[in-house]
């Protein structure tokens, strides 16, 4: 046996045995559930084990261990998932991969741009980014952008989270993780929709394009499909403009850098991104009357947009602003009664604050009872300038809406 038939020994997937490590479950046909002592029920990945043990792709060792935190390789992932998908994949006499590989390679799994084709690159762990890439794909997702490939695999329900929002794209793929999402992969090719965590989805999101705004609040930004489809866009979070989140003003004096357009749920307290706002209990909408002081604590039926932002250079503060974060504007969620909202009612999106105007770099929006007023739905950054000669606006975001 070669080395890698050796460190396979572990893992038990379509026939693959070493003599005397692993436990023998029940045929496939006939398969009971099965209650490791690492492995019991109520454990997270109970079920999706069994599944895997009664389609056979994987099995126990002879101690009744199932070891589910222990490390998969990518050659180990790639075997499981044609094992599993019943991809025809006929032994060739080399490598004890390479049928498995191929097999990936004809049915779209594996591509050889994803990591190198060689004994080492097989070899080395699986990583929850090249985990997500291969699932995403087996769904039928497509995607030339490589950091999109997590996002797919989150809004799809296929990876959820490994904490509040946390999708840990580098963290090793272990041997629960490797079943439990090839359970959901065949969930899916049998036509079932999954749970979707929406904040693993949006922390996803923004790794890929530097907003979570379609994850969080996919419900505001809305516009006929075929808006994006004429453009050639393959969905409406493509209509997002990743290249305007630097801002450089006409004579070049000023430049500054939207980092992430952060959405948060004002509905949910556990909301992982609600720490950026600070004390809520401090923070203010501005309507023109800072006297009023009109506290958003309570107003739970909306989100707020908090752009994290830095300035890259200002060599003129005598022309350009000199304020920490980059200028922004949003639009199409008008006031169906102006004067209610100056009287204090909060029918439309609101610059926040907490000791002063401009001291927060976020815009709350109510979640209903708002108007596109015939206005485009639009997402700006702007250069800090009171002069029209120097101003300069780009737009992050454009849609037509519903209106």
């Amino acid at each position: 046996m070669n080395k890698y038939g050796m460190r396979w020994a572990g893992l038990v997937l379509a026939g693959v045995w070493a003599a005397g490590s692993l436990w023998s479950a029940a045929p496939a046909a006939n398969a009971a559930a099965v209650s490791f002592l690492d492995v019991k029920a109520g454990h997270w990945a109970y079920s999706a084990v069994n599944g895997a043990m009664r389609e056979g792709y994987v099995d126990g060792y002879d101690d009744a261990t199932f070891k589910p935190d222990a490390s998969v390789t990518r050659a180990e992932f790639v075997k499981m998932a044609v094992s599993a998908l019943k991809l025809d994949a006929a032994p060739t006499g080399g490598r004890w991969y390479a049928p498995y590989v191929e097999a990936a390679v004809r049915a779209g799994l594996y591509d050889a741009s994803d990591f190198p084709d060689s004994e080492a690159g097989w070899a080395a762990a699986m990583t929850r980014e090249e985990m997500a890439r291969v699932a995403a794909r087996a769904i039928g997702e497509e995607t030339r952008e490589n950091d999109k490939w997590m996002y797919l695999a989150t809004k799809t329900g296929l990876i959820q989270g490994v904490g509040k929002g946390q999708i840990a794209p580098q963290g090793l793929t272990t041997r629960a993780q490797s079943v439990v999402i090839i359970e959901r992969i065949r969930s899916v090719k049998s036509g079932a929709k999954l749970e979707i965590d929406r904040y693993a989805a949006g922390s996803a999101e923004i790794a890929w394009h530097g907003t979570n705004i379609f994850s969080i609040m996919p419900e505001m930004f809305v516009t006929p499909e075929s808006d994006w489809k004429s453009k050639g866009k393959p969905s409406i979070e493509d209509m997002w403009n990743e290249k305007n989140m630097t801002i450089t003003s006409k004579d070049g004096l000023y430049q500054g850098k939207l980092d992430a357009l952060i959405a948060i749920d004002m509905a949910d307290a556990n909301d992982p991104n609600r720490g950026l706002l600070g004390d809520v209990s401090t923070v203010k909408w501005y309507n023109n009357d800072e006297v009023m002081k009109n506290l958003i604590k309570g107003k739970t039926n909306t989100y707020v947009l908090y752009f994290k932002s830095h300035t890259v250079y200002n060599k003129d503060k005598s022309k350009y602003a000199d304020i920490p974060f980059v200028q922004f504007q949003i639009s199409g969620f008008g006031s169906p009664d102006t004067n209610a909202f100056y009287a204090g009612t909060l029918n439309k999106t609101a610059y926040l604050y907490r000791n002063q105007t401009d001291d927060l770099p976020a815009i709350i929006v109510p979640k209903s009872g708002t108007m596109q007023n015939g206005n485009d739905i639009k997402i700006v950054l702007q250069a800090p300038t009171g002069s029209n000669i120097r101003f300069i606006e780009i737009d992050l975001l454009r849609l037509r809406g519903l209106q």
